[in-house]
């Protein structure tokens, strides 16, 4: 899904960029499942199973006519030689004799009937045994002919007109006719499956882990975690995508430290005469007035170097580690509550520990909080979980800022009051830009809303 631009940059300044949430699957792509692993096991699975059927269906149906007619045929060749035989002895007493003696040889039965006529009933072909029974009769046996497959439920019942002195009865299992083991192949099919799909599972599970992993150490990464663990390992391609992200993480890694060592040392170099002029002030003579607005002015200077250091810095050097979000909510309110007579609201879920980096949240919080009692009369602070994010708002009765203005409020050194540019109100226009800089250094972020008690709402929003 493509990256969107939230509002047109101005001159000089980076697009402000945000991930879209996931759009809500339409049309068939709502019943397919959501994870690498059960999509790719359905390309595996759904298209054996649709073979295996496929070929199981065919080759039953062909199987099946192809045994029943041979069975069939043997039978029925079987009787043409019981018949050749009664019509070649015309004693009646000899006829049973050969009728008992081939029941006995051919494992049938066989029986003589003097006198009898065929019956005037139709006989049943509506089966597939009955359909072949008849076809290879109909072939080979010119003598008038009868039989039923289905009266006599596991025999079939056969009669022939040898002469016309009787008829030839023959009362044959129906499982000679048709393989009996015939149902041991789907059987064996859906063995074969549950066997293949086996294999596949385990195969499938091996390649998706290691995509798992490289998605775990993203994960990690955009919230400030190190992951030292992380190795490559699964296909080629998945290789080279670990591989690429440890270099980008470890590039990131070394500009992060080469801008804070930069602006370590500006900072160092800049406090160096900074103090020298604090010094020669202080043993200077002259207007005390005006030696006091030179002080204040270098100490101005000095504490918008510390400023620009945090900035740049973004309290990267601390390990994320569990914290008690309460306590934590507790010291910044005890410490906005002695520096600043506005009333101020604090409050937290009980229970409420997470996985974070303690000191650069508190200076998040702070910030927004020092911002809230810049501009309002009353503050309320809180703190919550919801199922995925860790959420603390801190609300104020201030002016407020307009929508449109709030996402330039996030720009380093930028200050939308009036009296931007006079440093006696306090700021330098970092704030904010801190706040944020840390929330999604944990994978979060800072929204501005606004506020039930008539200011502005900032809210911290931090995954979990």
């Amino acid at each position: 899904m493509p990256l969107s631009m939230t509002r047109a940059p101005a001159a000089g300044q980076p697009p402000e960029i945000s991930v879209p949430r996931e759009r809500p699957a339409a049309g068939l792509r709502r019943f397919l499942p959501r994870r690498l692993f059960l999509r790719s096991l359905l390309i595996v699975v759904v298209p054996m199973v649709l073979l295996q059927a496929v070929v199981t269906y065919l080759f039953l149906a062909d199987h099946e006519a192809r045994t029943t007619a041979n069975l069939t045929r043997g039978v029925v060749d079987q009787m043409t030689l019981v018949i050749e035989l009664i019509q070649g002895e015309p004693d009646e007493a000899k006829r049973h004799e050969l009728s008992a003696e081939a029941s006995g040889r051919l494992g049938m039965s066989v029986t003589y009937l003097p006198g009898a006529k065929l019956p005037t009933e139709p006989g049943t072909t509506d089966t597939q045994v009955g359909e072949s029974i008849g076809r290879e009769m109909d072939s080979r046996i010119p003598e008038p002919h009868w039989f039923n497959a289905t009266r006599f439920g596991e025999f079939v019942d056969l009669r022939v007109a040898v002469d016309a002195a009787g008829i030839l009865r023959f009362q044959i299992e129906r499982k000679r006719f048709i393989n009996i083991n015939m149902h041991l192949f789907p059987l064996w099919m859906m063995v074969l499956s549950f066997v293949l799909l086996g294999v596949a599972i385990l195969f499938l599970r091996n390649q998706i882990r290691p995509i798992q992993r490289l998605a775990a150490a993203a994960e990690a990464f955009g919230r400030g975690r190190d992951v030292p663990d992380f190795r490559p390992a699964g296909a080629t391609e998945v290789r080279r995508a670990a591989i690429a992200f440890i270099g980008m993480k470890q590039r990131l890694a070394r500009q992060m430290a080469q801008r804070t060592e930069m602006l370590a040392g500006v900072s160092h170099d800049l406090r160096t005469p900074l103090t020298r002029m604090k010094l020669e002030l202080a043993m200077m003579g002259g207007d005390d007035a005006c030696k006091k607005d030179l002080l204040s002015d270098i100490a101005e200077m000095e504490r918008m170097l510390d400023e620009y250091l945090a900035f740049a810095r973004g309290e990267g050097g601390e390990q994320p580690a569990e914290a008690d979000i309460g306590e934590l909510i507790g010291e910044v309110a005890d410490d906005a509550r002695r520096k600043s007579a506005s009333p101020l609201e604090a409050a937290a879920a009980p229970g409420l520990t997470v996985v974070v980096k303690r000191n650069a949240l508190k200076r998040c919080i702070v910030n927004l909080v020092d911002n809230a009692l810049k501009y309002g009369s009353k503050v309320r602070l809180s703190a919550t979980r919801t199922d995925d994010d860790l959420v603390i708002a801190v609300e104020d009765n201030g002016p407020g800022i307009p929508p449109e203005r709030r996402q330039e409020a996030f720009k380093p050194f930028r200050r939308l009051d009036a009296d931007g540019r006079n440093l006696e109100t306090g700021g330098v226009g970092l704030g904010l830009a801190i706040a944020r800089d840390i929330a999604r250094g944990h994978g979060g972020d800072v929204k501005l809303g606004d506020s039930d008690l008539g200011g502005l709402k900032a809210t911290i929003r931090i995954p979990l």
